[in-house]
């Protein structure tokens, strides 16, 4: 669990710099956002052991990850072209989609205050954390092959 603590400081200290392209931009921040979320899987599943300290960082940096998100400025248009993943629904639905992904930040922020005391809280929060993100890529994102 240490590596990961130490894997989720690096990605945050390399997140921090953002580029003026919006589709790497987004990229970055949704690989940052899996590394973080597999890793608290891994404890879920009991490949990793529970360790309350590692669990509430790797929830404060999924949160820190989640308030860096920022629909007009990561998907702006035109920005749909390229290699992405991110559906036309997009553009069509930026309401929709913000709303997608307050709940998400709003999820993620009550796993952080509740602070898992145990791996069945964690896999508790982290099953409603999964479904948003289940929801969003189901409406928002184009299945790759």
């Amino acid at each position: 669990m240490r590596k990961l603590v130490l894997a989720i400081s690096m990605l945050a200290f390399a997140g921090s710099a953002a580029s003026a392209d919006p589709l790497q931009d987004r990229q970055a921040l949704m690989k940052e956002r899996g590394k973080i979320a597999a890793g608290l899987s891994k404890v879920v599943k009991g490949e990793t052991p529970y360790e309350a300290a590692s669990v509430l960082t790797a929830l404060q940096a999924l949160q820190a990850n989640a308030e860096k998100f920022d629909a007009e400025a990561l998907f702006p248009a035109g920005s749909d072209k390229g290699d992405t993943t991110a559906a036309p629904k997009i553009w069509q639905d930026m309401a929709g989609f913000k709303v997608t992904h307050d709940k998400y930040l709003t999820d993620v922020k009550a796993a952080v205050a509740a602070a898992p005391a145990d791996v069945d809280a964690l896999k508790t929060q982290f099953g409603t954390i999964g479904k948003d993100c289940g929801t969003c890529h189901q409406t928002y994102r184009i299945k790759k092959g």
